[in-house]
């Protein structure tokens, strides 16, 4: 009977010592980040704005159109010049309206036609870019706004050290170690995804360029064959 009474001891002894084990939500930890957090996930919010509709703009501009293209091509030949631009004001996309300027500039010198190609493709490549340099910049303020918090959290640690004299214990520190911490982590990944985002859409820029380029210059070989 001794027996067993101690070996139930030893069992409600190791129940009572046994740690729980302590769980954090994410939103619980980015709350130990203090006001820092919030700016990061401002950062966050814009660059996934930015990103999506920046994205469905220049996509929608970078896909090719053949028909398009023939069918512009076949109505100059015929001198049908104004069912040309009804045509290019119903495309409504950015390689439509540089083809319609250089339709309108049509009995002029071939430069002038092909600079006002030109600047119509500029102006149109930086309506593309609105909202892109904002994603390069958050993706450097972010890791530099993290790394803001963690120096931030690390004075604060050692203020309450210095505050504390000799009655320091870690849950003292645990809200400075926290903030630096997790400020840290908040700017990379928003820094990240970001950069991220960023080269995304300089990417598909990129196909737009090139489409316009190689479209102005199949519009400017049409002007330039022997009419029949």
């Amino acid at each position: 009977m001794n027996i067993l009474s101690i070996l139930l001891q030893i069992t409600d002894l190791e129940q009572v010592v046994e740690p729980t084990e302590i769980r954090m939500s994410l939103w619980e930890l980015a709350v130990q980040g203090g006001w820092i957090m919030l700016i990061l996930g401002i950062f966050s919010m814009i660059a996934v704005y930015i990103f999506i509709e920046r994205f469905a703009t220049i996509s929608k501009a970078a896909k090719k159109d053949d028909f398009f293209m023939d069918t512009i091509r076949n109505y100059m030949i015929d001198g049908k010049l104004n069912e040309a631009k009804i045509l290019c004001q119903k495309s409504g996309t950015p390689l439509s309206r540089m083809i319609e300027k250089g339709i309108s500039r049509i009995g002029k010198p071939l430069n002038d036609i092909q600079t006002a190609i030109e600047n119509v493709g500029n102006l149109e490549v930086s309506n593309l870019e609105k909202g892109v340099a904002l994603l390069a910049m958050i993706s450097g303020a972010g890791p530099m706004l993290g790394f803001l918090g963690t120096v931030i959290g690390m004075i604060r640690a050692f203020y309450d050290m210095s505050m504390a004299g000799n009655n320091i214990d870690i849950e003292l520190l645990s809200t400075g170690i926290y903030q630096a911490m997790v400020t840290t982590v908040g700017g990379l990944i928003v820094g990240i995804i970001a950069f991220i985002f960023y080269n995304v859409l300089v990417s598909q820029i990129d196909k737009v360029v090139n489409l316009l380029e190689s479209k102005s210059i199949e519009f400017m070989d049409v002007l330039n064959e022997p009419s029949k």
